[in-house]
């Protein structure tokens, strides 16, 4: 392959691999997403003089995206469980994050990038809560703690989505490491 279409494609790479990181802030799983096209791209892109991704960057993002995951789900999960949560709280936490940060994408759209950047990751926090909150009023009636509990669904949102944003950046870090300098 000749050096042009290398770069061209790790550039290709790179900018979809930017956008996966992006999905983050929706609760979408973007650092997967980051992870498919560098093993996509290791097995169909050869560089030349030894670049490209290999078995080792492969695995460091492999372990990269399980911890950010494993840190979003933990710290969204222990909110919500911390103030005593139930189940049925729990998951409505999750899809109201979902629904959220889509809306806030929307809200966001007048301000072009960061604007939609911040409000999906506030509008995701929000959504958290307000399943939260809902949730605990259906599963246990109107004497629940439901407000103690969409706080602790909103603060964990917050700190499980900032988690898996750094492991995603971390990602990132490490597939430029390894398409232009390993």
């Amino acid at each position: 392959m000749p050096v042009w279409q290398y770069y061209l494609w790790s550039l290709l790479l790179l900018t979809v691999s930017g956008l996966g990181w992006f999905t983050n802030f929706f609760g979408l799983p973007g650092n997967w997403i980051v992870l498919g096209g560098a093993a996509l791209f290791a097995y169909s892109v050869t560089g030349p003089e030894g670049l490209g991704v290999g078995l080792q960057g492969l695995i460091i993002l492999a372990v990269l995206a399980g911890l950010g995951e494993l840190v979003e789900f933990a710290a969204g999960a222990m909110g919500a469980a911390k103030q005593g949560a139930s189940k049925r709280s729990v998951a409505l936490a999750v899809v109201g994050a979902m629904v959220g940060g889509l809306a806030g994408v929307i809200v966001g759209v007048p301000v072009p990038l960061i604007g939609s950047m911040v409000a999906a990751l506030f509008g995701s926090a929000i959504g958290a809560f307000v399943g939260a909150y809902l949730g605990e009023k259906w599963a246990r009636g109107p004497a629940a703690p439901s407000l103690a509990v969409g706080q602790g669904a909103f603060w964990g949102r917050l700190w499980g989505t900032a988690g898996k944003l750094i492991a995603g950046a971390a990602m990132l870090v490490v597939l430029v490491v390894d398409l232009y300098f390993a």
